[in-house]
């Protein structure tokens, strides 16, 4: 019946439906298949902005402590109650066998879901997933591995490139060789890019830093984020540019710079970008100060959201911070060091008021949580695989 409309019409409704409807639809009619796979419609589908969803990735126990545990990916609602969406059996064996034991969920953009195996070895196994659609791409090896370079740290970072209308994933590595030789530049990078399914080296990233351990990145205003060590022993963030591929340096709060345990995220409307930052007091007590900068790239425009102290008896509770919801609380998981335990305690922190609401309490070891919005994308690339 939607044959007999207008095409512009047919496709303006068709951009109107939810995923599983279209995925549906692709089934009906090779016409149908060809509008709904088509780049320009994907495009479309996803700026219609559908329900903000979150990914909760995590180990779960099960029934019996005696049977082990399983890993898990959760779509949680991003409303009071935390409802579960769905639940998401990704079949990695079929793709690789993580030396890890799991992947990390390294980045996650336009419904793409960037899976790391970096937890400990450096297996340099990559894949950019799709949950909703059931569909994913492994990326080929790197071209900076311990055979061509030697000893290295790494961590990448996922995004999209407006201008070229693709996905990159883009890898900081840190080459001990001339670390140990007291380069003034000893961090280079590469990138993939989907649309042309390959690496390319894109030299030193022109400024003095160093990259110590796996970190979380932030994608926000076409560039991608990271905190990174100075050479000369203070923290900065390093941006990427994905249109020009440059690099930049962006400071952090003044007082923060000594900081190690740093990381950058997004506020939960998309328009700042936001720092978490823990640090011990003189008596050794740990705090977490959440930062927001107001005006991009300016140092002065850093704003101080709320200082948290640990939480529970005699401070025994430390507050993770995952990420930012819609409304703009925070989500947080409270968890006693250093002791066993089964369940953990999701809470929402408002920065305002500085109340803090549990959410769930979650019989599972939580990796990750974050905003994801469900989309078509990777329905038209020809070497994605099901999954």
């Amino acid at each position: 019946m939607i044959d007999s409309f207008p095409e512009e019409i047919s496709h303006d409704i068709l951009s109107r439906l939810p995923i599983k409807c279209l995925i549906r639809c692709t089934s009906v009619s090779k016409p149908l298949l060809s509008i709904i796979k088509n780049s320009g419609f994907i495009r479309t589908h996803l700026r219609r902005r559908h329900e903000t969803l979150l990914l909760l990735h995590s180990r779960c126990y099960r029934a019996s402590m005696h049977e082990g545990t399983e890993e898990v990916y959760r779509l949680h609602c991003d409303n009071p109650a935390f409802d579960e969406y769905c639940r998401i059996d990704f079949q990695v064996d079929r793709m690789v066998d993580p030396i890890n034991g799991r992947f990390r969920v390294a980045g996650i953009c336009d419904g793409l879901v960037c899976l790391a195996d970096d937890l400990i070895s450096k297996a340099l196994s990559y894949i950019i997933w799709n949950p909703t659609i059931r569909k994913a791409v492994m990326l080929p090896r790197p071209g900076f591995t311990f055979t061509t370079h030697g000893p290295f740290e790494d961590s990448i970072g996922f995004g999209f490139d407006a201008m070229t209308n693709d996905y990159k994933v883009v890898r900081l590595v840190t080459l001990e060789n001339l670390v140990d030789e007291d380069a003034e530049n000893p961090t280079v990078a590469e990138v993939y890019s989907l649309a042309t399914g390959s690496w390319r080296s894109l030299g030193s990233v022109g400024l003095p830093c160093k990259i110590f351990c796996t970190r979380p990145h932030a994608f926000f205003n076409g560039n991608i984020h990271w905190v990174v060590h100075a050479v000369a022993s203070f923290y900065f963030i390093l941006a990427f540019d994905l249109d020009s591929e440059s690099f930049r340096k962006i400071l952090i709060p003044i007082g923060t710079e000594l900081g190690f345990n740093s990381r950058v995220s997004v506020t939960g409307d998309g328009k700042y970008l936001a720092l978490f930052t823990w640090y011990n007091d003189k008596n050794d007590i740990s705090y977490l100060d959440i930062w927001v900068m107001k005006e991009y790239c300016q140092q002065e425009s850093w704003t101080k959201m709320i200082t948290l102290a640990p939480q529970g008896p005699e401070g025994s509770v430390r507050p993770k911070p995952f990420c930012f919801r819609k409304s703009g609380e925070v989500f947080l998981e409270l968890r006693e060091p250093y002791f066993y335990r089964r369940y953990q305690t999701l809470v929402s922190l408002d920065p305002v008021s500085q109340q803090m609401n549990n959410v769930d309490i979650l019989d599972c070891e939580c990796y990750s949580l974050d905003s994801y919005e469900e989309s078509l994308v990777l329905l038209d690339v020809e070497n994605a695989v099901s999954c």
